[in-house]
């Protein structure tokens, strides 16, 4: 008996639009992904330039802020899974963007 192993491969990201409200990512095989961009407070609390300095990282597998250090995987947009940060982590960085 023989066992069919089928490899799924994650859709890659080629283009990311934020808007006041929602982060969404345009994947190469023509779908777009819409999610809420409360569910990432560090971009919900980052200005427009802040957000619109993204890179693509791996080989589009996720998406990169440098000015917020923001990570963000298309396999955890596509499952539908908000930031993992936890508050304690995010007042933090907060606190230390208000002090300046």
């Amino acid at each position: 008996m023989s066992t069919l192993a089928v490899e799924i491969e994650t859709p890659i990201a080629e283009k990311v639009t934020i808007t006041d409200d929602t982060l969404s990512v345009d994947l190469i095989d023509g779908r777009t992904i819409f999610v809420p961009l409360a569910w990432f407070p560090r971009l919900m609390h980052s200005t427009p330039k802040e957000r619109n300095n993204w890179r693509l990282i791996g080989r589009g597998d996720g998406i990169h802020w440098e000015d917020v250090d923001e990570d963000i995987s298309v396999e955890n947009l596509l499952f539908g899974k908000p930031s993992g940060e936890s508050q304690t982590s995010f007042r933090k960085w907060l606190s230390c963007r208000m002090s300046y």
